[in-house]
């Protein structure tokens, strides 16, 4: 007998009652089919809830991360850095607040407390932000403070900063209102100098000024695609007010400004009592707003960024702990890359020391370790794969060998 709805015998899609000559094709299940258009429509769909499910306007405050989660939670991946993991943990908790707070008849409004995070190269400021970006369950991005410049000028305008983020949040405009921003290398785009010149700091004071407006909270249009504005461009409104800036920056140089400060009280009845504890060492744990205004950023940026963190060096201990301890150290992912050739990379204890020693010597902190054990292995990851083995140990004299041809290599080429 002939089936009315379907004369020819043809397949249809039961969802949009297509023939197959009229889609693409048709995928078959147990009782149906599917047009590739409606399954399309289908995983748009699904994206959307799922998008919607995990947006933060759906948290409660119970099941916010407390601080002492987060700085837990930091603590699987970054070594030590506690004060920094603290000031973080507080900051994004708080934030979690702003996003949840009830209109009050008291009139009291939360104010977001934007961080500024300083220490020098190596000691985990990006590691921290890639870390907690895991933990987020709003829109979060890092940016890089190097690109940007004034409006006109080769390089990216300020506004990039917020195209991120709105990628991140699949260009809803609200969720994106509620992100989070890790700028990068903000030391990068401190003022030159104080004697005037002839040609315009169109990386340094003048990025910062545009800095303002989104730090301290307005409505910015952005460019959706990145990129300069232009008239025929449409442009997205953005409300910065309840997004929060994180800031990092190496401040290479810093310490001085800090030494200077320090040694300023060298007369009268308290000068003794505040210089004697100073860890000359250390300087940085010591660091104030106006060491960052003789750096050279603008007082405007200091106010705006209320809350300063500072990263202490690594020594031994934390860079031999980094090795191997961190969820992600960097041993682990060389153990993983050999483990899919099918092989059992074990490394000598001595060898993790002679890393340390290297480190330390070539003072490029958390990143030097990854570029020696990444010189020591260059060898071995060339060879292995195409030799059938099961087992390969590191030893202290292989070490050694290695790190001396590279040096020797390296040399030459000078």
């Amino acid at each position: 007998m002939e089936d009315k709805t379907n004369p020819k015998g043809k397949r249809r899609c039961s969802f949009c009652g297509r023939s197959e000559t009229e889609v693409g094709f048709l995928i078959t299940g147990v009782n149906g089919c599917i047009c590739d258009s409606c399954a399309e429509q289908a995983h748009e769909i699904v994206q959307e809830a799922t998008r919607q499910k995990k947006s933060g306007m759906n948290l409660n405050l119970a099941d916010l991360p407390k601080p002492k989660d987060i700085k837990e939670f930091l603590d699987q991946y970054v070594i030590g850095q506690d004060s920094a993991k603290r000031y973080l943990s507080v900051a994004v908790y708080n934030h979690y607040k702003r996003l949840l707070q009830p209109e009050s008849k008291d009139d009291v409004e939360i104010e977001k407390s934007n961080i500024i995070m300083v220490g020098s190269t190596g000691t985990g400021k990006t590691l921290l932000a890639r870390t907690i970006a895991k933990l987020l369950h709003v829109p979060f991005t890092i940016v890089d403070a190097t690109v940007l410049t004034e409006a006109g000028y080769v390089g990216e305008d300020i506004e990039s900063i917020l195209t991120r983020l709105l990628q991140v949040a699949d260009y809803n405009v609200e969720e994106a209102e509620r992100g989070i921003v890790f700028i990068d290398e903000i030391d990068k785009i401190a003022r030159k100098g104080d004697n005037p010149s002839i040609t315009r700091d169109v990386s340094g004071e003048g990025v910062q000024q545009g800095l303002l407006k989104l730090l301290e909270g307005s409505i910015v249009n952005v460019p959706p695609q990145g990129g300069r504005k232009h008239p025929e461009q449409k442009l997205i409104p953005v409300n910065t007010k309840n997004i929060l800036f994180i800031c990092g920056g190496a401040f290479d140089g810093i310490e001085r400004k800090i030494a200077q400060r320090l040694n300023t009280h060298v007369v009268g009845y308290g000068a003794a009592k505040e210089t004697v504890n100073i860890d000359r060492k250390n300087l940085m744990q010591y660091i104030a707003p106006q060491d960052l205004k003789s750096f050279g950023l603008i007082p405007e940026i200091i106010g705006r960024l209320p809350i300063l963190t500072y990263l202490n060096p690594l020594d031994r201990t934390a860079l031999r702990n980094i090795l191997t301890e961190p969820k992600n150290s960097i041993i682990k992912q060389y153990i993983k890359l050999f483990e899919m050739d099918g092989v059992k990379l074990t490394f000598e204890p001595e060898v993790f020391e002679y890393i340390v020693d290297k480190a330390i010597e070539y003072k490029l902190g958390a990143r030097g370790l990854r570029s020696i054990v990444e010189t020591i292995m260059m060898d071995t990851m060339f060879e292995v794969p195409s030799h059938k083995i099961d087992t390969f140990t590191v030893t202290l004299d292989y070490a050694k060998e290695q790190m001396g041809k590279a040096n020797i290599s390296r040399l030459q080429m000078a």
